[in-house]
């Protein structure tokens, strides 16, 4: 039964990136087409008028089409099934082809600086037409709506490319729309800043490039679990019945929507193996099946359920624990009178001046507490909300 419900589990995952990658690659190619005809309207623009403004948003265009095609090539790569040597699939391919994205935005960005720059040093007069500043309108307008689809689609499958190529493409409306702007102020009054306008927007496209670069290097690292998900994952779990918490949630991401982990769960001491089997199958698959979370192991901490002294002594701990701010949890605590141990653990959060020396004192102070016990305590990272 367990192995059929494995096999339903993978084919419906297999599923959903199916047609989560379809989305992308649709989304993709309307977005290089689009980019494209904008593209060359504005390069003819910009040669007929010697604007240089105009001419580095046309090759702001033609690296969103280029983008789109990487996001393309690297969506088909990260769809590739699971082999040998990547029993975890190939989903992080996604983070590297964002990667290389946000290497094209900074090319782009630095080569514009730099043209910009030599204009106002050696400036050239630029000539518009009435049929050019329509055109540059329309693509504003054409811009504006593309980047909200494309932002849209990748928020609904989860892919930090489109997202990221949803919100270049508003900002390049926004640009586009200054240098209208600034044709039109030259057409009336005479007064040339396109040159300004370029560094302008050269600046703008070099900082959407560093914050595409922190964003995948984040992914690739390794960030903290998102507190929304987390907290999610966490009251599912204590949905079941026997189960007094969930701690020590670890998700590994391997690509977009693919996460991976495992969580502690506190459950009475009187459940015997097969309860325990049973309820560990159960979590795994209400996970699964109400956020598209793989739990791969499920670790048990027993409660003392019908022990007066061990209710008393965590009570006594919990008051104690309240007397240091850096500890924000206290689980697993679990007394044994027959080898006469308490163990739990804490976590403390990562912005405490010195988590060891202060973890050192909580132990002698439990221990001056408890002289008749052997005592176990286990530092946590705060990894999870």
């Amino acid at each position: 039964m367990e192995k059929n419900n494995s096999i339903v589990q993978e084919q419906s995952g297999q599923e959903l990136s199916s047609s989560r990658d379809g989305r992308i690659i649709r989304t993709s190619i309307i977005s290089i087409a689009a980019n494209v005809l904008l593209a060359a309207f504005k390069a003819v623009i910009g040669i007929l008028s010697n604007s240089i403004s105009i001419t580095l948003d046309a090759v702001n265009n033609l690296s969103d089409a280029l983008s789109s095609i990487i996001t393309i090539i690297g969506t088909k790569l990260a769809g590739k099934p699971a082999d040998r040597k990547h029993p975890y699939g190939h989903g992080r391919i996604e983070y590297l082809s964002a990667t290389i994205i946000s290497v094209i935005v900074l090319y782009a960005g630095i080569t514009s600086l730099k043209e910009s720059i030599e204009k106002i040093i050696h400036p050239e007069t630029a000539t518009y037409s009435v049929i050019s500043l329509v055109i540059i309108a329309v693509a504003v307008v054409v811009k504006l709506l593309l980047g909200s689809y494309v932002k849209s689609v990748g928020k609904s499958v989860d892919s930090m490319s489109l997202v990221a190529s949803g919100l270049d493409a508003r900002n390049d409306a926004f640009l586009s729309a200054s240098v209208l702007a600034t044709a039109i102020l030259m057409k009336v009054t005479g007064i040339s800043l396109e040159a300004y306008v370029g560094v302008v927007i050269s600046i703008i496209i070099l900082k959407n490039g560093i914050d595409m670069m922190r964003d995948t290097l984040n992914d690739i690292l390794g960030v903290r679990v998102s507190g929304e998900i987390s907290k999610a994952v966490k009251n599912t779990i204590t949905d079941r019945e026997n189960v007094f918490g969930a701690y020590d949630l670890v998700l590994n991401s391997y690509g977009p929507d693919h996460l991976q982990g495992s969580v502690h769960v506190e459950i009475p001491e009187e459940m015997n193996a097969r309860e325990i089997d049973r309820l560990s199958a159960q979590i795994a698959r209400d996970v699964y099946e109400q956020h598209g979370v793989i739990i791969t192991a499920v670790g048990i901490y027993s409660r003392n359920t019908s022990n007066p002294e061990a209710m008393r002594i965590r009570a006594e701990l919990y008051e104690l624990m309240q007397n240091y701010r850096e500890v924000v949890q206290l689980h697993g605590f679990y007394l044994d009178e027959e080898t006469k141990t308490i163990k739990f653990d804490i976590v403390m959060t990562f912005e405490a001046e010195d988590r060891q020396a202060e973890f050192r004192e909580i132990c002698g102070k439990v221990r001056e507490m408890y002289p008749d016990y052997k005592v176990f305590i286990n530092l946590d990272d705060d990894i999870s909300d």
